[in-house]
């Protein structure tokens, strides 16, 4: 047996994911089950057979991303220019396993590496592509993003990871300079439109890329409507700063919303770094490359 992640008391390994698949899926019983190495950090991914792959939440608010991924991915799929899951068929609690898991199809594409991109431009203009669908989504019913909210409800996790990280010298973080781009994002007007569908979780580790240009987008465990400042991530969690601009261009991003989306992203950075520095790295690198970004920027 293989040593996999762990859900509250127990461990999730190749073996218990066969043993699921087996007892709701009998005919993909047989099949390979490989985990899929991730830094992410609500779900677990193995590889089922050449074509699929197993999603299964660590914990409970896991499930309820897939839920929403459930009712509303197959209709959102044909409304965006990037392929997004597919879901082949739904498990259900067994084997001692306490959630709903999901089958996908299974993607192709690489996460990109923010400072590695090999086409950093046309990559900004992809993912700008998306973030414009998304926005233009008219679809009814729809939920409020994870964080679709005022800037003003992350002040204060944001302020106490700030005070955090002066007590952790070794990260280098300059926390007076991030403290006043904080102060800068929370002056901001804030946004007065109508809510816009979202991602709300654009992460490097949410995208796929083949050849440089972005595929697919995936985990959308925290979309809904919101402040679009919340889809302007990938400006400073992946893209250098020429791509940036791109990107802003591309989207057509005001004054505002733009620090707005800065502050969000550096306040996900802050809180991660000390969270994930010694458990996490590939979560704890990019909050790095979030933190420099956002402070050369200026």
């Amino acid at each position: 047996m293989s040593t996999g992640q762990t859900y509250p008391g127990r461990p999730l390994d190749e073996d218990l994911v066969r043993r699921l698949v087996a007892g709701r899926f009998p005919r993909w019983a047989g099949l390979p089950v490989e985990r899929f190495p991730s830094g992410g950090t609500v779900n677990a991914v193995y590889r089922l057979g050449d074509g699929m792959a197993v999603r299964l939440p660590l914990r409970e608010g896991g499930a309820g991303d897939l839920a929403l991924e459930r009712e509303w991915l197959s209709r959102l799929a044909p409304l965006l220019p990037t392929a997004v899951p597919e879901a082949l068929g739904n498990g259900e609690p067994a084997e001692g396993y306490p959630w709903p898991w999901s089958v996908y199809r299974w993607l192709p594409g690489e996460n990109p590496e923010a400072g590695a991109l090999s086409e950093p431009l046309a990559l900004a203009g992809d993912l700008a592509g998306f973030v414009t669908a998304m926005r233009g989504v008219t679809l009814p019913g729809a939920p409020r993003a994870h964080r679709g909210g005022p800037l003003g409800s992350l002040d204060a996790e944001t302020r106490s990871a700030i005070e955090e990280l002066r007590g952790i010298p070794q990260e280098g973080v300059d926390c007076d300079a991030v403290a006043a781009v904080w102060e800068d994002a929370l002056r901001a007007p804030a946004w007065n439109g109508p809510p816009v569908w979202l991602h709300a979780d654009l992460m490097p580790g949410n995208l796929l890329v083949a050849g440089g240009r972005l595929t697919s987008v995936i985990d959308f465990g925290c979309m809904g409507t919101g402040d679009p400042a919340c889809d302007l991530f990938p400006a400073w969690n992946l893209l250098p700063a020429g791509a940036r601009e791109v990107f802003r261009e591309a989207l057509g991003v005001d004054d505002a919303t733009w620090k707005r989306g800065r502050g969000r992203t550096l306040s996900q950075a802050l809180v991660a770094l000390p969270y994930y520095r010694e458990t996490n790295p590939a979560m704890a690198a990019n909050a790095r490359y979030v933190i420099r970004e956002v402070l050369e920027e200026g």
